[in-house]
């Protein structure tokens, strides 16, 4: 089902006040060939609007990253796909080549987890960020002064130098800036980041994190911030979406998600987060471990894994259901019992 029950933080753009960028419909992502026994995604439903920041976040192997590539068309070769997903009202999954080409330049960029397996060894900076834009027509001397513009941006310095260099003279956090750099040159509306600070010290993220947020607030871009970092998603995000094997199981604005969370999985997450507070209680992992693709159980997917779990959670599988300002696939999500 669909989720316009939720919007963002007042003054943030929500999609009734920016327009809305991103809407992806009850998709479904199925491997051909009967190759996992349940589907990658499960209905999956969230929308993004302009200068809005969203969070996609669960534990590895969720999902996260399919609903992430699935925006520009870059799902498994042969999947079996249902629903719909919706860029500024256009259905990427049923768009031609050329509409595909022209909704990764100018539409949605994407900025992935390492930089490194973006950029080619062989090619000297400058070639990686006028490539597109010499392709879309622009002049090479005009490719070169934009370039220059972007790595400025995004902070680099000797922007004009960096343009001659390779990205093993790089570091990590240097180069990921690069990738920034070249996922802004269309100026895309809309800015999809996938673990885009998983690979980087703990200060270098922070660095990224401010210079996406910088850009995004300037350029009044949406973000899809996919990450398993929740202190990042609390601090970045206006709205927060829980993935847990293939499906969103809870979503609602970031501050409300995060004081009373209606999903056991959800308040899981939360408490295996390392806090620094005075007093604050050591983090408790969640127990058991995800559900692999081989594994598809009748009830709710979580039920093995969940400390509040009853019977019936065994066998009925949980709808997606509004529960106060957003919503949540849990059968006690009514009773009050997460803490």
């Amino acid at each position: 089902m669909s989720d316009d029950r939720t919007s963002g933080r007042p003054g943030s753009g929500g999609p009734a006040a920016s327009g809305e960028l991103l809407r992806i419909d009850g998709l479904t992502v199925r491997l051909p060939g009967g190759r996992a026994a349940r589907p990658l995604l499960d209905g999956v439903s969230l929308h993004v609007a302009a200068g809005e920041t969203v969070g996609l976040v669960g534990e590895s192997g969720s999902g996260k990253s399919v609903a992430c590539r699935s925006v520009l068309g870059l799902l498994p070769d042969r999947a079996v796909t249902e629903g719909r997903v919706l860029v500024r009202g256009r259905d990427v999954l049923t768009a031609g080549a050329a509409e595909l080409r022209e909704l990764r330049a100018r539409q949605v960029a994407m900025v992935f987890q390492d930089p490194r397996a973006v950029v080619n060894p062989l090619h000297r900076i400058g070639d990686f960020l006028t490539e597109g834009l010499r392709a879309a027509g622009t002049p090479a001397a005009a490719a070169t002064a934009r370039a220059v513009e972007l790595l400025a941006a995004v902070g680099l310095p000797d922007p004009a130098g960096a343009l001659r260099r390779r990205p093993h003279e790089f570091s990590g956090g240097m180069l990921q800036r690069v990738v920034i750099a070249a996922a802004m040159a269309g100026e895309p509306g809309l800015l999809l980041a996938d673990e885009p600070t998983t690979a980087l010290d703990v200060t270098t993220q922070a660095e990224v994190i401010a210079l996406l947020t910088r850009l995004q607030r300037e350029r009044g871009t949406g973000l899809l911030l996919v990450t398993h970092d929740l202190e990042l998603a609390a601090a970045v995000c206006d709205r927060v979406y829980v993935m847990y094997a293939g499906r969103i199981v809870e979503t609602r604005r970031t501050d409300d998600l995060f004081a009373r969370p209606r999903h056991p999985y959800t308040a899981g997450l939360i408490a295996c987060t390392p806090r620094l507070d005075p007093g604050a209680p050591p983090p408790r992992p969640v127990p058991g471990r995800p559900l692999s693709l081989a594994e598809n159980p009748p009830g709710c997917a979580f039920a093995a894994r969940c400390g509040h779990v009853r019977p019936r959670c065994e066998t009925e599988r949980p709808l997606l259901l509004p529960y106060g300002d957003g919503l949540a696939a849990c059968l006690r999500a009514d009773e009050g019992t997460i803490p």
